[in-house]
């Protein structure tokens, strides 16, 4: 018996071990005003919300909860009956919440995360946006297009904001992910179905988790979303134009770029399925750049034959230097002639060049510079 109590005791120990050495984060506070109210600690899973756990609340209303780490960012809320307060977690953060009840949505104080606080900057600005909206649906003064024409000018206004401010500062920020899926109504404010702006927003942030959280649920989601919107796009512009069949639009796993190379041909950049790509942003008028040229060339020599491409996009703003730079190189060069001001550069969260991507024999967009430390050793991992 005491043999087996040892044991017993001895599995309870290492049981211990690994539970405490879980990483977890924690939320708690307080909120004051809802004696005897549940409050419910819901995680905001793609499927909708799902309860992790409950506290009915005293006089001083505080609470704290605990969950395991997410590998990615991911969503929380904390819920009083219609009452909500949305937070983000990305770490082993302990994240402290005050609020009055009657004012939880808005009147909060959060501590512990950047995120969090640019999440309620976003809260806040949506609620308002919808205050203004209700002014115009009962605004008797105004005719009905009076009303649609500031509405649209209001939502031009507050994307715009929201874009520059938030999304296209960091699309990789949690709260750029909060900001695609804001609605008024029962619409959302960013619609990529809808409106082609929509769609490059999408797009950027999906690029960006695509490189940064590869594995999570909500990147797989995001990209299929913004894949999917493009490649709508694409079939509209064909039909458009009656030039392409929209059966044969495909989607990939990366944002498509479609440019014009150094000898006045489109180049696509999913054309090259079944190559490893190396996608390069470059700048022919940099200092730097014959000595960068030399050394893509010596990589280039050494593993095209087995399958390795460049598509070299250059933002020089002087066309006829940029041809004179790249006439003799042997990879794909074309050049965007919207230079610093590309839409391409915020899709691919582009702030810095040069900078480049590899890209897998399957369209798929691996990895950015900032994750490549041996740039020789994973290209060879992927031919």
């Amino acid at each position: 018996m005491r043999h087996l109590l040892s044991k017993a005791a001895m599995v309870l120990a290492v049981f211990s071990f690994f539970s405490c050495g879980e990483e977890k984060f924690r939320v708690e506070g307080n909120i004051t005003g809802a004696k005897d109210s549940v409050l419910y600690f819901e995680n905001m899973g793609l499927q909708g919300p799902v309860t992790v756990d409950s506290v009915k609340l005293d006089a001083d209303g505080s609470f704290a909860f605990e969950d395991k780490r997410p590998e990615a960012p991911d969503f929380y809320r904390l819920r009083i009956a219609g009452q909500i307060i949305n937070v983000s977690v990305d770490s082993t953060e302990t994240i402290k919440v005050k609020a009055e009840y009657n004012t939880m949505p808005t009147g909060y104080e959060i501590e512990g995360s950047s995120e969090c606080l640019r999440i309620k900057e976003l809260t806040q600005m949506q609620i308002a946006l919808q205050n203004r909206a209700l002014g115009l649906e009962y605004n008797t003064g105004l005719s009905r297009g009076q009303r649609i024409d500031s509405l649209e000018k209001m939502l031009y206004e507050y994307k715009n904001i929201v874009k520059s401010e938030y999304i296209f500062k960091d699309p990789k920020a949690a709260s750029s992910y909060f900001a695609l899926f804001q609605t008024l109504g029962n619409y959302l404010i960013f619609n990529p179905q809808a409106d082609v702006n929509d769609t490059r927003v999408f797009a950027a942030v999906a690029t960006c988790w695509d490189t940064y959280y590869p594995d999570a649920l909500r990147t797989g989601n995001l990209h299929n979303i913004a894949v999917e919107a493009l490649k709508n796009e694409r079939i509209i512009s064909s039909q458009n134009s009656n030039t392409i069949d929209p059966a044969k639009v495909t989607t990939t796993g990366l944002i498509d770029i479609q440019l014009p190379d150094n000898k006045g041909n489109i180049r696509s950049l999913t054309e090259l399925k079944g190559k490893v790509v190396l996608l390069d942003f470059h700048l022919f008028a940099m200092k730097e750049s014959p000595k960068r040229i030399l050394m893509l060339r010596e990589l280039y020599n050494k593993y095209h034959d087995r399958g390795l491409e460049f598509y070299q996009v250059s933002l020089d703003p002087d066309e006829h230097f940029w041809k004179q730079q790249t006439s003799a190189l042997p990879w794909i060069s074309v050049r965007d002639a919207d230079g610093a001001q590309s839409s391409r550069l915020r899709v691919y969260n582009i702030s810095n060049i040069p900078e480049f991507f590899i890209i897998d024999r399957g369209n798929n967009l691996v990895k950015r510079s900032l994750q490549i430390k041996d740039l020789d050793a994973e290209i060879q991992a992927l031919l």
